[in-house]
C-alpha cells in the first residue's frame, strides 16, 4: 500500500493509502488506537479494517494521529485528533469527489473519535466501531446517532466492560431510523489477541449485507504484503 504525506492542523500526516480503480468507488477512513500507550496505524485491528474494505473496492485510508510515526505535532487529548481525522477525510474526498458512499472505522480511542467525526461530517454513510471505550469516554454527543453501523467487541476484554459496550449499542439502537448491529467475539481481548480471523470474519459478515445493493462484494484483490506491528501496546484506556 502506498505511503502518502498530507498537510494535517499540525504539520504533515502520514498515512497509508489504497485508491480503488473501480469509477466512484467508496471511500472508508480507518482511526488507530490511543496514541499515549502505542497506538498506530499499523495496528492489527485497524490493519483488518481496512482491508475489510479494501477488498470491497474502497478507496481506503488509515494514518497516524498527530505526534505518532512521521505525523507532526503533539498528543492533544482528541480535539487535536478530530481536527487531523477531519483533514485526512478531506483530503481523501479531494482525490474522489465522486465517490459512492463514505464509511468511518475506528478501534478504541479511534472509535471515540470515528464517532465524533460521524457527528460533524453528514456525508459519512456508516461506521463501524471496534471495543468503543465507552468506559472511560463520553459517548452523550450520539443524540441522535445519524447513521447505522456495527459495533464490535470481545467477550473477554478487561479494559472496557463489555456490559458499558452493551448499553452504548442498545442506546443508540433505540434511536429512529438507524439500526446499530452489536456483536460479539468470543474469547476476544481488548486487542483481540488470536481472534483476527474471527474479527476478520465478522467484518465480512455485516459489510456484505450492509453495503448492498449500492456496493457488492468484490473479489480480494492482489494486495502487496506490508508487515503488521506484532506488538499490542496499549494498555488501559
Amino acid at each position: 500500500m502506498p505511503e502518502v504525506i498530507f498537510n494535517g492542523p499540525e504539520g504533515r500526516l502520514e498515512g497509508r493509502y489504497h485508491h480503488s480503480k473501480l469509477p466512484n468507488a467508496p471511500v472508508a477512513l480507518l482511526l488507530h488506537p490511543d496514541p499515549r500507550h502505542g497506538g498506530t496505524m499499523n495496528n492489527k485491528v485497524v490493519y483488518t479494517l481496512y482491508h475489510a474494505f479494501v477488498r470491497r473496492g474502497f478507496s481506503a485510508l488509515r494514518f497516524n494521529f498527530r505526534g505518532v510515526g512521521r505525523s507532526q505535532g503533539k498528543y492533544d487529548n482528541g480535539q487535536g485528533e478530530l481536527s487531523d481525522a477531519a483533514s485526512a477525510l478531506d483530503w481523501m474526498q479531494a482525490l474522489n469527489p465522486n465517490a459512492s458512499s463514505c464509511w468511518v472505522g475506528g478501534f478504541s480511542f479511534g472509535a471515540w473519535i470515528g464517532m465524533q467525526l460521524l457527528m460533524r461530517r453528514p456525508e459519512i454513510d456508516g461506521f463501524i466501531s471496534v471495543a468503543p471505550p465507552a468506559n472511560g469516554y463520553d459517548f452523550s454527543f450520539l443524540a441522535p446517532c445519524p447513521s447505522s453501523g456495527l459495533i464490535l467487541h470481545g467477550t473477554h476484554d478487561k479494559i472496557v466492560p463489555e456490559a458499558a459496550v452493551a448499553k452504548l449499542a442498545q442506546k443508540l439502537n433505540s434511536q429512529r431510523n438507524i439500526e446499530v448491529t452489536y456483536r460479539l467475539i468470543e474469547g476476544a481481548t481488548h486487542f483481540f489477541s488470536n481472534r483476527t480471523e474471527h474479527l476478520n470474519l465478522a467484518l465480512d459478515d455485516y459489510l456484505d449485507v450492509a453495503l448492498l445493493p449500492k456496493e457488492r462484494p468484490l473479489p480480494p484483490p492482489v494486495l502487496e504484503d506490508e508487515d503488521e506491528e506484532d506488538a499490542e501496546l496499549e494498555p488501559a484506556e
